[in-house]
């Protein structure tokens, strides 16, 4: 399990770092057709639906893989 968390760990600072230096390569991200973003004089709601189902299939595929290894 500690290996699993290093490398998670790892993988979440490349992304951090990812993020910091190359922002233009995450702009897509919530902005898909399908997330519900409704903006009015007081207030802002957002629900990223097609942005959490392409996470969780990400995460399912990439899952899938590491439990046959």
């Amino acid at each position: 399990m500690d290996k699993w968390l290093i490398v998670a760990g790892a993988l979440l600072i490349a992304v951090g770092v990812l993020y910091h230096f190359a922002p233009w390569l995450f702009t897509w991200f919530g902005r898909l057709p399908g997330d519900i973003r409704i903006e009015s004089e007081h207030s802002r709601v957002f629900i990223p639906i097609t942005s959490m189902i392409i996470v969780s299939v990400v995460l399912s595929l990439i899952l899938g893989l590491l439990r046959r290894f």
